[in-house]
């Protein structure tokens, strides 16, 4: 069975930092391409950034092109988002997602960023 576990969000302040991790089971890690996707309430999915296998290859959306880091360890089966210099506008469930571009297959249950003063 195939297992996405999303950790690391909270609240915290406009400017603060948060790391993402999400890890994975039930399938061969390695093998597969992964995105983090987040939702903000009343808005429809964004893909945020996505790793190909190897880590070579990486797309960041514009918004968050400069502030966020994806990154995976293999041996670990772990994703993770590093998320600097936060705004407002990033608050939302952030997921992660089995797949590359806009098709993926599973995702998590999402893990809740907010940013407020």
């Amino acid at each position: 069975e195939v297992q996405l576990v999303e950790s690391g969000g909270g609240m915290v302040q406009p400017g603060g930092s948060l790391r993402l991790s999400c890890t994975a089971s039930g399938f061969t890690f390695s093998n597969y391409p992964m995105s983090w996707v987040r939702q903000a309430p009343g808005k429809g999915p964004e893909r945020v950034s996505s790793i190909q296998i190897g880590g070579g290859s990486r797309y960041y959306a514009d918004s968050v092109k400069g502030r966020f880091t994806i990154s995976r360890d293999n041996a670990k089966n772990t994703l993770y988002l590093q998320m600097n210099t936060l705004k407002p506008e990033d608050t939302a469930l952030y997921y992660c997602v089995r797949g590359y571009g806009d098709v993926w297959d599973f995702k998590g249950q999402g893990t809740q960023v907010t940013v407020s003063s």
